[in-house]
This record gives structure tokens, sequence and C-alpha cells, in this order.
């Protein structure tokens, strides 16, 4: 059974209806809960989006964390509760539509927030030419996605095209998961809604439920 793992679910259609990543985080949350999983947090960007990153954020993120004015630490306060979030959590699951063939706008404001040299990732030049590494560890990330095409996985007629999954997997980093790791579920064939469609739902919704069951397990 679990040891009380917690699980931040992160959901960032704009839709808050008729949204397939709605349906299958839900699924997830659920599965997750029945298996005894534990804490579930709930953060959802698509229908409150995080506040897009500004010179003012910038200048404070930049700034001797104990020279900050109260205007500053204004700026940072989303940042920091989001950053607080992701490190509570042992999973994390992201509702993640493919937006013109890219993630929503919400969610990539959510990571720019979430971005935080010296509480995400460190950066140091005497690394080289690899000057970033994580701060965080130990996070299991989950990906639930819908595309309206078809066929973007790799070696897939639109993986050219896939501009969703490489930018997800490239900021597992800041989560403290690993790319390697990162597991997808992903509906396809939205605009044809026909059998193909019929079956690529069903199997996200079974994939779904064995990985909410083995997370939740572990």
């Amino acid at each position: 059974m679990s040891t009380n793992k917690s699980l931040l679910m992160v959901h960032s259609s704009a839709r808050q209806n008729r949204s397939h990543t709605r349906e299958l985080s839900a699924l997830f949350a659920e599965t997750w809960a029945a298996q005894g999983g534990g804490q579930i947090t709930h953060r959802d960007v698509g229908l409150f989006p995080p506040t897009i990153i500004n010179e003012d954020w910038i200048a404070a993120v930049f700034s001797d964390p104990e020279q900050l004015t109260a205007p500053q630490n204004a700026i940072l306060a989303e940042s920091n509760a989001l950053i607080d979030e992701i490190k509570a959590a042992d999973v994390i699951a992201i509702g993640a539509p493919m937006y013109n063939y890219s993630m929503p706008a919400a969610l990539k404001a959510w990571f720019d927030l979430i971005a935080r040299v010296g509480l995400t990732f460190s950066f140091d030049l005497a690394r080289g030419d690899t000057p970033i590494e994580p701060i965080l560890s130990g996070k299991q990330l989950v990906i639930l996605s819908s595309r309206g095409e078809f066929d973007f996985a790799p070696g897939g007629s639109r993986a050219h095209l896939n501009g969703l999954d490489p930018a997800l997997a490239a900021s597992a980093l800041y989560l403290g998961a690993k790319r390697e790791e990162m597991e997808t579920v992903a509906i396809e064939y939205e605009e044809f809604k026909d059998a193909r469609w019929e079956r690529s739902v069903a199997m996200a919704q079974s994939r779904t439920v064995d990985l909410a069951r083995k997370l939740a397990a572990e």
C-alpha cells in the first residue's frame, strides 16, 4: 500500500467542460485515492492562469533575498507558493492538452514562475557547458494529454510537429523529475471522432488507471 505519498494535479486546459485532459486527470485522482494514495493538491492554471513574468519579476528573482523590498516580496509570493506545492509533492500529474503543437500559454506561465535559480535549479559556470543542475529530486512526472491530430510519438509522421512533449521533458528538471522517467498518456484523433479516436480514449483511460494504481501503491 501507499506510504502516504502526495500528489500534485496541475490542470492546464482552457476548457472547464468537454476537456479530455480534465477527464483523464479526474480518473487519475480518483484511482489514486481509491488505492490509498496520499494527499491530493489541485492547481488549476487553465481556469486561473498564473501571472506572466515581467521585468519587475525578473529583477526581484535576481535580487539578494535579504535585500528584497516589500513590493518585490509581493511579486514573488505567487512563485513561492507554486514552488512549495512542487516541493511537497511526490508525484506531479499535469493535464496538458496540445495547443497549436505546443503547451497552453497558462502552463508555460506556470513553468516560468517555478523555474527559479537557487530554488529549483542551480547555475554554475564552473560546470562548463552544462551549468544548469536541478535542485529538487525524487519526483515522478505524469503527463495526461490530448491531441486533435495523431502520430506525434517519436518516429511518427507528425513527430516533427510535436513541440509539447520535448518542452515538458526539458522542463522536468525544474520539478525534480527525470525526463527519461516521464510517463505520457495521450488521447489522439480528437478532431476525427472516429473509431481510432474511440480506441485512443479507451487506451488512455486504461493506462491512466494503471499508472495511478502503480504510483499510489509504491
